[in-house]
């Protein structure tokens, strides 16, 4: 079958698919190669989903896809969040193949373990990148075809660190700041138009994200944090998160213990929580 065939047989099938939630709903995850975004393409996928993986790794994508409930009616569309000014011949890829996206799904991202003055600029700016930069550039030309075609929804995985700051994650958590307070904006200026924004913020959720994160001379960390060894089963958060999708909420935070208390004192007691958050780490 040739890729214009293919295509055409996705763009049938994501119309013909009916029903409530999510089944029949084109999904574009990125980070789709591990973690999260793996987990949620499984789940979704079960659900009756059409998806679009995306995140560097294509042989990994790939791998994925076939693993997958019905793969044959998935798509691969590597991209890379640093390199913006490739990202909206993606966009015009996914729209090629079904027609139109109903889900973006902003996962794709990179974490840091470093002191903050011991952290070169470099890896500041490439967390900036990926995290920010790249994520923006890409829901920027989503949502305008969103808002031409009749609506859609918007996700953005940030973190309880776009919450509250802590040590050894500087650059990673004012990416995670920049991309909640770029959403809400958003938010504000096109909820009217059709499309819903929804930003979700994970606690401590069992992941390579450690392993993956960049040390202060931009090299791999490359274990896994006691604390994140220790979090939320990654099936049990994307159920959660599912959970979130359905449901008309515009903001959520998945979390427990640590995260969830941290979270709730640095939003309601900011001054104490700044204080005490100085005597946990010096301990």
């Amino acid at each position: 079958m040739t890729q214009t065939a293919l295509n055409n047989k996705n763009r049938k099938l994501a119309r013909a698919l009916s029903g409530t939630g999510v089944f029949g709903k084109v999904f574009w995850i990125t980070g789709a190669s591990s973690g999260i975004g793996k987990e949620l393409a499984i789940q979704l996928a079960d659900l009756g989903a059409v998806l679009i993986l995306s995140s560097r790794r294509e042989d990994t994508l790939y791998r994925v896809k076939e693993s997958l409930r019905n793969s044959e009616q998935h798509q691969v569309i590597a991209l890379d969040l640093a390199m913006s000014d490739s990202l909206e011949a993606k966009v015009d890829q996914a729209w090629l193949a079904f027609g139109h996206i109903d889900y973006l799904v902003n996962n794709g991202g990179i974490s840091q373990r470093s002191l903050c003055l011991e952290t070169q600029e470099a890896v500041d700016r490439q967390i900036m990148e990926v995290d920010y930069f790249g994520t923006i550039a890409l829901t920027k030309q989503v949502a305008k075809r969103m808002i031409n075609e009749a609506g859609g929804t918007i996700i953005s995985i940030s973190s309880v660190a776009g919450k509250v700051g802590s040590h050894f994650r500087s650059a990673y958590s004012a990416a995670k700041h920049a991309l909640i307070g770029f959403m809400d904006c958003l938010r504000a200026e096109i909820s009217d138009q059709g499309v819903r924004i929804l930003v979700v913020c994970p606690g401590w959720v069992q992941t390579d994200v450690s392993r993956n994160a960049l040390t202060g001379d931009m090299s791999q960390f490359g274990q896994m944090d006691h604390e994140i060894a220790n979090g939320m089963p990654v099936d049990i958060f994307v159920k959660k998160l599912l959970k979130v999708i359905d449901s008309s909420r515009e903001e959520a935070v998945i979390a427990s213990g640590l995260p969830w208390f941290a979270y709730q004192m640095r939003r309601l007691l900011p001054n104490q929580f700044h204080k005490l958050i100085r005597k946990i780490y010096k301990r």
